[in-house]
Order: C-alpha cells, then structure tokens, then sequence
C-alpha cells in the first residue's frame, strides 16, 4: 500500500529534488535534474521500481522535522532498545548531485536496515552494479551512474543492494549516493560532515532575508525555503512540483507532470519574493521569464523546461502502477502548447510588479511589452483552454478575458510609451472590460461565470478584484464570491469549478485547490473582512502536513492530500496572503486605512 502524499517530505539542491517517505525511503528521485527520468519511481509503482529504504527494524515511534529554516531532514526512530536519527540532506555546493544520508544513535542502540533498489528510466532500467574495497558500489546503465560509498557492509540480493546493521549512542553511520555521466571518473568521495555544515548554513543565511514580522515568520518561512528548493539554480527557472502523475483524483486518469515552470506562476512568485525582501530571487526569476519568452508571441507557451525548453512532449508510461492505481502515469506536459490567454496579462503584470518592487529593467522589456500587446490585440477574441487548462473544447473564459484586460490596462499606465500608445492601449482595456461585463455575468444572478454564455462558476473570478478590475464593492463581485462560497466551496474550502459539468473534457471529481482558497481569503482581506480571512488562513495554514508541505489539493471528504507535491501554487499563495494579513492587521492596529496597506496580489 502505497504512503499517503502527506507522508513524504522533499530535499533538494537547487537543481533536483528528492521525497523522503516518513519510514525512511526514498521513494522519487529524478537526477540530474527536475525533469530528468526517475531513478527512484516507487512513488507511482513500487519497491521494484526503484527506492531507497533506510529505517529501524520493528515496529519503530517516527517522528521528523526539518532542521530550522532548511532543507534538512531529520527522521527520529523510537525503538524498546535506543534512539535514532537518520538526516537526509542534498548538499548544493557540490559539483556532483548527491543524496547524503547520516544515521545518528542518539540513545542505547537501535537495529537499522538498508535497502537500495537502483531502476533507472522512471522504475525499468536494472544497472549493472559492482562492487569495490568493499565499500563502495558503482550502479551503471546507458549515460547514467550513481555511486554509494558507506562503512556498512552490504550485499547484492535479488537485484537490491540490501543490509543490516547496528547503531549505538554517539555513533554516525554515513551514506553517500553520487550521480554522474557513465562514460566520466566516478564522482570523488564526500565529506558528509563538511557538506552538512555547509548546507546548513546556506539555508540558514539565505532564509534571514526574510522581513516578515516574527508572528507570521514561521509559516511564511518554511513555504518559501520550498520555492527556492524548487528553484532550478543554473537558469533561475521554478518548478510547479517535484512530481509527476501524482493523482488529483484517486484512481483517475487527472494525472499531470508538473515538473516544469509555468509562466502563470511569474507574477505569484515575483510578488512573493519582492514583499518578502527576496530581491535577488525575484530579479533571477524577472530574468529567466524575459529569456524563455524572446521570440514571436504567436509562440508563446504557457510552460517551459527549467532551462527554457519548448519540447515537452506527452507520453504515458505503461509500465507503472501509477499512484494507487491512478493511470495513465503522464510524463511531460501537451498543455505547454495550448493557447491561454490569461498568461498575456499575466506577462504584463509581471513587469508592471518588478518596476515597482524596484527591480532593475529586464532587457528589451518595453520591446517585449509592445510585441505581446500588438499580438494580443487580435487574440483576445479567441477561445482558449483556460488557466485550468481543459482538454476539453476552447471557450471563451472570463478569468481569460479579464486577464487580457490587464495586459492593456498596466500598459496604458506606462510612463515610458508614446501617448499615442497609451491612448490605444486604454481604449481597447476599455473595450476588453465592457465585453467582459456584458457577455461574463450572469444577468439573473447578477455574478460572474466561468465562460460567455454559461451559469457554470469558476474560482478563478475570484482574480476579478485582486487585479483591480472590478473593486470589491462592486454588487456583482459581491454576489460573485457569495456564489462562489454557495456552490464552489465544501467543509470550508474552494474547488476550482464544477468537474461534473464536463467542462474539461474528463471524467468528475477533484479535491479543493488550495490556491483558490488562499484567493478568497485575499477577497475578505481586500474587502476588510480581516476576522473571516484570518479564520480561513489558519484553516489552510493547519492543512500542511507535519513539516509544512503543501500539496495541489485537498480531499476534505477523505481528508488527505491530492495532486503534485510539494505543489509551488499552493505555497507562493500562502505567502502572499499571510503578507497580506501581515499588513492589513499592522494597517488596523496603527488606525490607518487598509486599503493603503494591504499588499494585494496584483494590484
């Protein structure tokens, strides 16, 4: 049976990511970077699919957490006879990637077992494994190698590297797996103490930057730790998750890879470094979005690779399991070449956010503006996929829609355009918000809906306010979110839209998405509503799992995790409400108005 997703936990390096089970294995690792083929698949299979098991023999006390604002990993086994440690760490100053595993007795002595089961290819691909001095085992297969180097002595078994043995109090017992290219020398050996330092004390340093109020620290802390993790360092390019295929419905084909870095997410993330005094971040990200989307804005994607690839290619793997039998296991992402037309404002807003967070300009930014905005001028009236990204048939969504609005609006109050340009920009804003409000409302309701035409809901009206294109004492925003907690919310929480409705072209069901739930505390923040945003912030808040980590969604029925994990939607929401409620409680305390206060998403 495979571990709840809230079971895992994540280390990374900045360059790839591994999730560490609360027994002790390791059970997804893609190297030598995010989107690289697992070599560790039992995630979405099983054993045989490859892990990495270390844990205390019997029927152990775990407890876990992560060593201060870190990545590092700390799982403690209770025994009848002893304490132990085990301290899962990927150093990031290191050439070679590597996954270091220290198993520390704490008290008496604890019987400890390892278990190493290599499958390169997500979970197919059995290496050739050999062993040397007796300490070290070298695993080979096409382009790929990886080394373990550890005192312990163990033994091939039925194509696993198995072992047993025994940790006292005071004892440290290391393990080092290190990957590189076959066809090079084996990565050298590593100093596993050395490297904890280090890596200790990167994190340590880089998370003081943070200038969030000691109240609201801890939460925000340890989310944004997790988008830097998530962070490729060689480009600046975020990943979405760590995962792939891991279900949003258990045993239903809504399986994605989110392993690669959406531009949707630019203006969240950018918001969530610059307000939380991650500068240079912010500006890395700035730059890696203004890379990967030179070229033809008929071209634009709505995801890249994290180096800024374009090929991401759907296929399915036949031959895993999948997560609890959800199928198909996807592996890239035929979304990337969708048309969406919210990322358009989004792009827009982005640059809008960096000019006044105090970013230096991008290059060639104000070209880039009128090159988006001369495509979108005809764009605009075109159906697209959408911000949930439908299978099904294009419409004409309302959240697109008013997201094609923004790009205009924020570019009619350029300073730096020709007025002639200004005056284009905003009539055709204008014109944007009156088609928007004509055919996007519900006349007998008198609320926004998910598409022209249609009474379906959607949570992304909820954007509406937060991008200031309504105010929220507008009586159709109003009526909007009062329909939205009637029909789109359940046991507190907000789904995305009506699955049933066949919308997207797949079968129905899903669990709440955690970012829309975060947008509509915004809404009560933005509204003055501070008791009813708060409420709602520690009923996410409370949703982490046991060190912190959020997932795409949340079954409130089954009450578990769904979706990829640790999923960056859900913790770069997190960090700009908990700002957000920072202030507008900083803005009431002081007297002063909160509408000068409160840091809105957008606008």
């Amino acid at each position: 049976m495979a571990a709840r997703i809230e079971d895992y936990a994540m280390i990374g390096d900045c360059r790839t990511a591994a999730l560490v089970c609360r027994d002790g294995s390791i059970d997804w690792w893609c190297v030598p970077r995010f989107d690289s083929a697992a070599c560790f698949a039992a995630l979405l299979g099983n054993a045989d699919n490859g892990r990495w098991l270390i844990t205390a023999r019997g029927e152990p006390k775990i407890t876990r957490c992560y060593r201060g604002a870190t990545m590092i990993l700390e799982t403690t086994f209770t025994t009848k006879t002893g304490r132990a440690r085990l301290i899962d760490f990927m150093p990031g100053g290191a050439p070679h990637i590597s996954i270091v595993r220290i198993v520390e007795g704490l008290e008496g002595e604890v019987d400890m077992s390892c278990e190493l089961v290599i499958r390169f290819d997500y979970g197919v691909t059995i290496p050739w494994v050999a062993r040397s001095d007796g300490r070290v085992r070298t695993a080979v297969a096409g382009p790929h190698l990886l080394v373990l180097r550890t005192p312990v002595n163990l033994r091939g078994r039925d194509m696993r590297t198995v072992g047993k043995f025994r940790v006292r109090k005071g004892q440290r017992i290391p393990f080092v797996l290190a990957y590189g290219p076959s066809h090079l020398d084996a990565p050298p050996a590593l100093d596993h103490d050395g490297a904890l330092l280090e890596t200790e004390g990167f994190w340590t340093q880089w998370s003081k930057v943070c200038r969030a109020s000691p109240k609201w620290s801890a939460r925000i802390i340890r989310s944004l730790v997790t988008l830097k993790a998530l962070t490729y360092r060689p480009t600046g390019g975020m990943v979405a998750a760590a995962t792939a295929s891991l279900p949003e419905q258990i045993g239903g084909p809504r399986n994605w890879d989110y392993r690669y870095c959406w531009l949707r997410d630019a203006t969240f993330t950018l918001l969530a470094f610059l307000n939380a005094g991650f500068l240079e971040e912010a500006n890395t990200w700035q730059h890696w979005l203004m890379r990967v989307i030179a070229g033809s804005p008929s071209q634009l994607q709505t995801m890249y690779g994290v180096a800024g690839e374009r090929r991401l290619d759907e296929w399915i793997i036949d031959w895993l399991d999948g997560y609890e039998g959800s199928k198909p296991v996807r592996i890239g992402n035929a979304a990337a070449f969708q048309l969406q037309l919210d990322i358009f404002g989004e792009l827009a807003d982005v640059m809008t956010q960096a000019a006044r967070g105090g970013l230096p300009p991008a290059p060639r930014r104000g070209e880039l503006r009128e090159a988006i905005l001369g495509h979108l001028e005809k764009a605009w009236r075109e159906p697209d996929e959408g911000i949930w990204e439908v299978r099904g048939p294009a419409q004409h969504f309302t959240h697109s829609k008013a997201m094609a609005w923004v790009a205009f609006d924020r570019a009619s109050k350029s300073t730096t355009a020709h007025p002639k340009d200004l005056k284009r920009w905003k009539a055709i804003a204008d014109e944007i918000h009156a088609d928007v409000c004509r055919l996007g409302v519900d006349v007998r309701r008198n609320c926004f809906v998910q598409s022209y035409g249609s009474q379906r809901l959607d949570a992304s009206l909820l954007m509406l306010p937060l991008v200031g294109f309504l105010p929220p004492s507008d009586p159709r925003i109003k009526r909007t979110i009062e329909e939205i907690e009637k029909h789109l919310m359940f046991d507190g929480l907000v789904m995305r839209y009506q699955t049933e409705s066949g919308v997207d072209g797949l079968p129905p069901g899903e669990g709440a998405f955690l970012a829309c739930s975060f947008w509509l505390a915004d809404n009560y923040v933005l509204s003055g509503r501070l008791a009813a945003a708060t409420r709602l912030f520690n009923r996410l808040a409370a949703l982490a799992n046991d060190v912190g980590l959020f997932a795409e969604e949340y079954d409130p029925r089954a009450k578990r995790m769904l979706g990829n994990f640790p999923q960056a939607f859900s913790h770069v929401a997190l960090v700009n409400t908990a700002l957000n409620l920072m202030h507008a409680h900083d803005a009431r305390k002081k007297k002063k108005p909160e509408k000068k206060q409160v840091l809105r998403h957008r606008h």
